[in-house]
């Protein structure tokens, strides 16, 4: 598995690791007492919650940023800065980080650039050929594909900062049990095809909530109105099968009472297996971000909806239309067409 896993992100070393938690657990192990972070401000919860509930007090300073524009971080850098911690496309409001800028800074200051790649998967971006240092996934989502497998991973190419993880990744024992790995491996197979249906279902389900009259905002990186759809195009080949979007005039309980009533997609936590799910980050994957600091990063009522991988486009669309028309007047129903 960590041959498999090295070579589709391009990388001389793969490790393997009981959850993705455990792989950034890993990488935050690298570092000492008053050595400082710079990390994307919108990220992953449970992200969020190992930096600052668990290294914090051990001495490392974290700093969160909007990374969507370099210059927003480079005050930050100084000499105790020791890694940019990147998330792109971020979660959950698919912020998009301009991978190359931010390694080409971190090179001049001699400081590591670690990418967490799992809204991406390798399929769609190759971090390492951007000039990051380590490239982590969360392989519950993507990478085994099938919502039957917690497994985490990270690539790189140096031999000296990989005999260290392999060092952490041993001592720690957070690594994955045989069946997970053979799982894996088997997701690992049919990634591509995979990948290029989430990505064809994610372009016409976008399509058509940015044309609903419901629908606020919807974000998400193929957008031509995505405030980074340059920089995703240029370094994706395409722009993923997750979404984010935005219901007008909808409260928070109005949004989850919506979610509640869809009938094609779940509530439910994760992504990247062959289900389609819907969930509410503030109240969900995001619950342990404090609420001012969610809110800076835009994390309020947003619903986002993950796309099912084998379904054709049509299908996944004719399949929105028909919960429209079932769905009737009423909060939840009425926003059924933007589902």
């Amino acid at each position: 598995l960590e041959r498999s896993i090295a070579s589709i992100e391009n990388a001389k070393h793969g490790l393997a690791f009981a959850s993705g938690m455990a792989a950034m657990d890993t990488v935050l192990k690298l570092f000492q007492p008053g050595d400082e972070i710079i990390s994307t401000d919108d990220l992953y919860g449970g992200s969020y919650r190992l930096m600052t509930k668990i290294f914090q007090k051990y001495g490392l300073k974290i700093h969160f940023v909007n990374m969507g524009n370099v210059e927003n971080f480079k005050p930050l850098l100084n000499n105790k800065t020791r890694l940019i911690w990147i998330e792109t496309p971020t979660n959950p409001m698919m912020k998009v980080v301009d991978i190359h800028a931010i390694t080409s800074l971190g090179k001049t200051h001699d400081v590591l650039v670690a990418v967490d790649n799992t809204f991406a998967s390798p399929y769609l971006q190759n971090p390492l050929n951007l000039g990051a240092d380590i490239v982590m996934h969360s392989a519950t989502k993507y990478l085994a594909g099938h919502s039957d497998v917690v497994l985490g991973a990270l690539m790189l190419n140096d031999d000296e900062i990989a005999e260290k993880l392999y060092f952490v990744q041993n001592a720690s024992g957070a690594v994955p049990g045989p069946q997970d790995c053979f799982l894996t491996l088997r997701g690992i197979k049919t990634l591509h095809v995979r990948m290029q249906r989430h990505c064809e279902n994610a372009h016409k389900v976008a399509h058509f909530l940015n044309e609903h009259e419901m629908v606020e905002k919807v974000y998400w990186p193929g957008l031509e109105s995505h405030k980074n759809h340059e920089v995703a195009k240029k370094q994706m080949s395409d722009f993923g099968g997750m979404l984010s979007f935005r219901i007008k005039d909808f409260s928070k309980e109005q949004t989850i009472k919506f979610l509640e009533k869809l009938h094609l997609f779940t509530l439910a936590e994760s992504l990247g297996g062959v289900e389609s799910l819907c969930g509410h980050p503030a109240t969900m994957t995001h619950a342990s971000i404090p609420k001012e600091e969610r809110e800076k990063s835009g994390v309020t009522a947003v619903s986002y909806t993950h796309l099912r991988a084998h379904e054709t486009p049509e299908q996944r669309v004719c399949r929105l239309l028909l919960e429209k028309k079932k769905g009737g007047g009423g909060g939840g129903g009425g926003g059924g067409g933007g589902g």
